[in-house]
């Protein structure tokens, strides 16, 4: 059976939405911010509060565009726990990214009103922590999931990941 006809086909928009936020999510971590007193030096607060700000825009906006225009490309001959678990991995790694910005901008709030340390900001950034290691624990599941399909030779890989493509056949 054709891997066409069991599985939608990403748009080129819907592939440039994913790797450009891998991309960004990489340089997102490699840049962050180590230490809360960074946030002194004005241009690198300013930098933080754009590439935020931004990140946020994109996030919705790739939202949108995906729930609107795209469809899966699960089979529909997937176990229904399975499909549900794939909702829950996808819609939660779009909340995780954005309580991770969101967090992060509230971080910078307060540290811009002058409340650097503390209780308040100590819970603030705890949860930020913590919403950024639960969506790299939703990142390894998804990149799991992807390989699990790879092997799987069901259409899902070859529908949105440019590599490594899948025989055209089973």
């Amino acid at each position: 059976m054709s891997l066409d006809k069991n599985n939608s086909q990403y748009s080129k928009i819907a592939k440039l939405f994913h790797w450009g936020f891998v991309l960004l999510f990489i340089y997102g971590v490699v840049k962050q911010v180590d230490d809360i007193n960074q946030l002194e030096d004005n241009i690198f607060f300013r930098f933080e509060i754009i590439f935020a700000i931004t990140f946020l825009l994109l996030l919705l906006i790739r939202f949108v565009y995906m729930k609107t225009t795209q469809n899966t490309s699960i089979p529909e001959d997937t176990p229904k726990i399975q499909k549900i678990i794939a909702k829950i991995v996808h819609n939660g790694m779009y909340i995780l990214l954005g309580g991770t910005v969101f967090s992060g901008l509230l971080i910078g709030f307060l540290y811009w009103l002058g409340i650097k340390n503390g209780f308040l900001i100590g819970v603030v950034i705890t949860v930020h922590e913590l919403i950024i290691n639960i969506l790299y624990f939703f990142i390894i599941a998804h990149i799991i999931a992807a390989i699990y399909h790879r092997l799987k030779k069901d259409g899902v890989w070859s529908s949105m990941v440019p590599f490594f493509k899948e025989n055209r056949f089973k």
